[in-house]
């Protein structure tokens, strides 16, 4: 999608207006892409009045003797220790000199560009703004985490210089509207050349409601910077790159609208599972529920934040991590997992969206068709859990082996079984097994009594669901 600049400045006018400010002074620290971002202001000019140091550690050793150890040098935990070293420094050598009409800053960036001899490494960063809105004032921060998605190492370089100055830019003229905020981070870019999957703000400049963490990973994703947004069951926003590394992940797909007593029973049997199917492998794994924004079997109709936030609030309360995505597909969710980790992937699905899984219509942008999709999913250590469904109409149970496949796609299903890339869970909760959470909602919205014993007991003390009941007639 397109990101409107309106009648803001390009990148080179946003280093001069930043540059010709007499209040704006700080430091650039760089490791991995070059000095790419310092770059700018010093080619547009008059680049003495913002730039107090600009430097690269590039080499390991000297960069963790001014940083100290890193378990892994392109991580938060490295950007962070760049402005911890870096900030203080600036303020103490220069507060007494031009403290009272200077807003100081540091700007650090930790980036794997792409490498001259390359493999098939991800290409990301981390960059980290930290400011004063005034002189004197205290401090705020931006933390940013990037993927570079351009071919060559010169453009990821350019790309990067780019979103640096566009982040400084926003962070002193553009914090009144988020949206804008956001949206600006990719002037003079595109959605092709880098994605933007995880943006923090802190500090009193962000105290506006809209700044709200989760808020802010969710407008990411509504505004196409990022294909998904993660976070803990605490709301900390989360970066994958860094949560799910070397992790093993469980995740649940699903509307959650209301989370039910059969989604807990999905994600219990699917738990158990992957721990016997993989033992040591699949422990201290990272649960993670998915609400994607094109609800596979819902009617299309755009969901608002609100009600995403509602479903996230009762999903955190009940100790779940959260990922909210654009994903209709399912092997995109799943190479989304097994970008960030080599460790075994569970997916559980009831059947119905298992059934989903062989609709052609989201696969007809693949060359190879249903073929390359269930290749894509199952590509790394991914394994599909399915639950069985009540039909309501025989009364009897149907599992995995009774999906409702073309002829054709029935070879197909028995080898995903028969190898055990798809696994069918067994003895399901029996009282609950007939009702899905669209026919909770149904029940609540039409008046239907005793969906109450169906949704867990957070659900009737938080959110919107019992105030949309109507009186039982």
């Amino acid at each position: 999608m397109p990101f409107p600049a309106e009648d803001r400045p390009g990148t080179l006018e946003k280093a001069l207006k930043i540059n010709l400010s007499k209040q704006i002074y700080g430091t650039f620290a760089e490791i991995g892409a070059g000095q790419e971002i310092a770059n700018w202001f010093f080619r547009a000019g008059g680049a003495s009045g913002t730039v107090a140091k600009s430097m690269s550690a590039y080499d390991m050793v000297i960069s963790d003797e001014i940083y100290g150890k890193a378990s892994r040098y392109v991580s938060r935990q490295r950007m962070c220790a760049m402005m911890d070293h870096e900030y203080p420094m600036l303020v103490k050598r220069l507060d007494a000199q031009r403290g009272k009409t200077t807003s100081f800053f540091t700007l650090a960036d930790t980036v794997r560009a792409r490498a001259y001899s390359d493999t098939n490494q991800e290409c990301h960063g981390w960059a980290g703004l930290r400011f004063q809105t005034e002189p004197g004032g205290p401090a705020n921060d931006i933390q940013v985490h990037v993927r570079l998605l351009d071919e060559s190492n010169a453009r990821q370089a350019e790309a990067l210089g780019i979103l640096g100055v566009n982040i400084l830019y926003a962070a002193y003229h553009l914090r009144d509207s988020l949206s804008t905020f956001l949206s600006s981070l990719m002037d003079d870019l595109s959605r092709k050349r880098v994605e933007i999957d995880m943006i923090d703000f802190s500090g009193p400049a962000f105290a506006s409601p809209e700044y709200q963490d989760r808020l802010v990973a969710l407008k990411l994703v509504r505004l196409g910077l990022a294909d998904a947004a993660l976070f803990g069951a605490n709301g900390e926003i989360w970066q994958a790159a860094d949560v799910l590394y070397k992790k093993p992940v469980f995740l649940k797909r699903g509307s959650f609208d209301p989370i039910t007593k059969l989604n807990l029973d999905m994600i219990e049997r699917g738990q158990a599972a992957f721990q016997a199917d993989f033992g040591d492998e699949a422990r201290d794994n990272i649960e993670i529920l998915e609400i994607t924004m094109h609800n596979l079997l819902a009617s299309g109709c755009e969901v608002p934040d609100s009600e995403f936030l509602a479903r996230a609030d009762v999903l955190q309360a009940l100790g779940k991590n959260v990922l909210i995505s654009k994903y209709p597909e399912f092997h995109r969710v799943s190479s989304y997992l097994a970008r960030h980790t080599q460790k075994p992937i569970a997916i559980v699905l009831g059947l119905p969206l298992f059934q989903e899984l062989f609709n052609e219509r989201w696969c007809s942008d693949l060359e190879g068709g249903l073929l390359e999709a269930f290749g894509r999913l199952f590509k790394n250590q991914v394994r599909v859990y399915v639950y069985p469904m009540g039909d309501p109409l025989t009364g009897h149970l149907r599992g995995a082996a009774d999906a409702s496949v073309t002829r054709e796609q029935r070879h197909l299903l028995n080898y995903l079984i028969q190898t055990q890339s798809v696994r069918p869970l067994d003895v399901p909760l029996q009282d609950f097994l007939f009702q899905t959470s669209a026919g909770v909602r149904n029940m609540i919205v039409q008046g239907e009594p005793g969906w109450e014993n169906l949704v867990p007991d957070i659900v009737l003390r938080q959110g919107p669901w019992k105030a949309m009941a109507k009186p039982a007639m």
